[in-house]
């Protein structure tokens, strides 16, 4: 069952229409379109796969997109119809699909994560000093917050914001990411940004929540914003 998520407006601007779910829709199914990307998935994967896919259609709907299909496209990323843009995402016990029209939102990056700290070994493998430094320094603000989490995710919605906007990858250690304690973050990056709307972007502003036990990180560039 998906529904509409009003928390996931705290992290996305009103333009952006958001469809979540928590635990997968045995009713859904893939369009013959959306099949091949799970062809030969484990049924775990196939079914929260088939659900994000069924929150990102009930999404589209809502945003006056009818009978839309999101197959998979060059690294993975999801293709939306002409004139839209999204994000979907996916972890233990939540699914979720963000879109806005792209005369409205030029990009959107949307990331949900477990909240509770990465792996032995991770943290240092996706930042850099400087980053690890602010993280301890919020960790004395706020120790409730799995704020190595919270980096990880964030830089996830850094890419996912920047991917459709060059079709080229871009790796963690790419963008400069600060967090701050009051519920947003910017992503200086480290590489020459994409032109939008004749303006190079050199970074992208972000919101991040902590609730019901998911760190979600979003990113929206509203249309000549930059």
């Amino acid at each position: 069952m998906t529904a509409v998520d009003p928390a996931l407006a705290a992290v996305l601007p009103a333009p952006v229409v958001t469809v979540t779910a928590t635990a997968d829709d045995p009713a859904a199914v893939l369009a013959p379109e959306e099949e091949p990307a799970v062809a030969q998935a484990v049924a775990t994967r196939r079914a929260e796969f088939t659900t994000a896919r069924a929150c990102a259609r009930a999404a589209l709907r809502r945003l006056g997109v009818p009978a839309a299909v999101v197959p998979v496209g060059e690294k993975r990323a999801p293709v939306w119809p002409d004139g839209v843009v999204g994000a979907i995402t996916h972890c233990a016990g939540f699914r979720a699909a963000a879109v806005a029209w792209r005369d409205e939102v030029r990009t959107v990056g949307l990331d949900a994560e477990p909240h509770a700290a990465l792996p032995d070994g991770v943290l240092e493998a996706v930042s850099d000093a400087g980053e690890r430094a602010v993280l301890d320094r919020l960790a004395r603000e706020r120790p409730d917050v799995c704020w190595d989490k919270v980096l990880f995710s964030a830089k996830e919605s850094v890419y996912k914001a920047w991917f459709p906007l060059t079709g080229r990858w871009l790796g963690f250690e790419d963008a400069d990411v600060v967090l701050a304690a009051d519920g947003t973050f910017r992503a200086a990056l480290r590489v020459p940004g994409p032109v939008v709307d004749g303006v190079a972007i050199a970074s992208f502003d972000g919101r991040w929540i902590v609730r019901d036990g998911l760190v979600i990180t979003a990113i929206a560039v509203p249309a000549e914003s930059t």
